[in-house]
């Protein structure tokens, strides 16, 4: 099969598409003929050795794809070959065929495509996890949505709409302050601007937003965070700004705020009745047609690195998605 090899942390225009074996099906695992990959901020930084965790070289990057069940060991349960299923693993999602536990796999909603499925379970699972479990999201609250127009922020832009809430999307272009616009946002901030913070307390008629979603870090996490609302909710979903900030203690204090983490990739093992919870209920809306995911740019399989450079430019509306057959 072909597969995209990560031999050494490297830039993506370094990086091969090569003929690899089939990978087997050991006990409890399900082998997944893969249609769709997607590529996000996590995949640029792990072929570069950047990302928190390494991956044990070689490796196969992609951690999200959609696909159609090809071989399924005898004592892995719920699927069959030809069943179409959406998944997530560490790695492996960029190539033909992948073999994951039974576990780490939904059968797709019907009607959904694949292109779909495969960029929308990491980003909507963790923008409602986000919003209900951890921020407790109320109906007629203020959401700020900062990187409003990337993947997971259009997500949260979505969902804080069907859950009530009132949206303020930040995103550094007019681009993408009307793509969050058209996606749910009853207002935008541009937080390039030098007293951007300043904009969202003048949205809220001085309130505040009750709740930061934040996947973006460095000086704009800090700024969203002193103008908060009075017990708001700070979610710290990534840094794609590149830099970590360092909170000052007395500003939870002043603000009686809380900051809150939120790990997808801890969430099936620490608290599998709240994936279970969120992931039918994102199926319900699916099914109902009250969400309809984002799909950003769509690449062929050849053409991989350049959905990397996509993402990677800051310019990509939505998440890049490789189409594998």
């Amino acid at each position: 099969m072909k597969a995209v090899v990560v031999e050494k942390y490297d830039l993506i225009d370094n990086i091969p598409l090569k003929e690899v074996p089939l990978p087997e099906v050991p006990a409890g695992q399900v082998r997944v003929r893969i249609q769709a990959a997607s590529v996000g901020f996590v995949d640029g930084l792990k072929v570069q050795g950047l990302y928190q965790t390494k991956d044990a070289l070689p490796f196969t990057p992609g951690t999200e794809f959609a696909g159609v069940v090809d071989v399924v060991a005898a004592d892995a349960q719920g699927f069959a070959r030809g069943v179409p299923v959406m998944g997530i693993a560490r790695s492996g999602g960029l190539a033909e065929y992948i073999s994951v536990p039974a576990a780490a796999l939904e059968v797709m909603p019907e009607g959904i495509a694949p292109e779909v499925a495969a960029s929308f379970r990491a980003n909507y699972l963790t923008s409602l996890y986000a919003l209900s479990e951890r921020g407790a999201l109320r109906a007629g609250e203020y959401l700020l949505v900062l990187g409003a127009a990337g993947g997971v922020g259009i997500a949260a832009v979505q969902i804080g709409k069907l859950l009530g809430a009132r949206v303020i999307a930040a995103a550094s272009t007019e681009e993408k302050r009307e793509f969050a616009s058209r996606y749910g946002a009853e207002a935008t901030v541009d937080y390039t601007r030098a007293d951007w913070r300043d904009t969202p307390k003048v949205l809220t008629d001085g309130h505040g937003a009750d709740v930061n979603f934040d996947p973006v870090g460095g000086e704009v996490s800090l700024q969203a965070f002193r103008s908060i609302a009075w017990n708001g909710r700070h979610l710290v979903i990534g840094f794609a700004a590149g830099s970590i900030p360092a909170l000052p203690f007395n500003l939870p204090l002043l603000k009686g705020g809380a900051l809150l983490g939120v790990d997808l990739a801890q969430i099936p093992r620490r608290e599998p009745e709240a994936q279970k919870r969120v992931m039918s209920q994102l199926f319900t809306w699916l099914t109902e047609r009250k969400l309809a995911p984002v799909v950003g740019k769509i690449f062929a399989f050849e053409d991989f690195r350049d959905a990397f450079r996509t993402m990677q430019s800051r310019s990509a509306l939505g998440k890049m998605v490789v189409r594998i057959s």
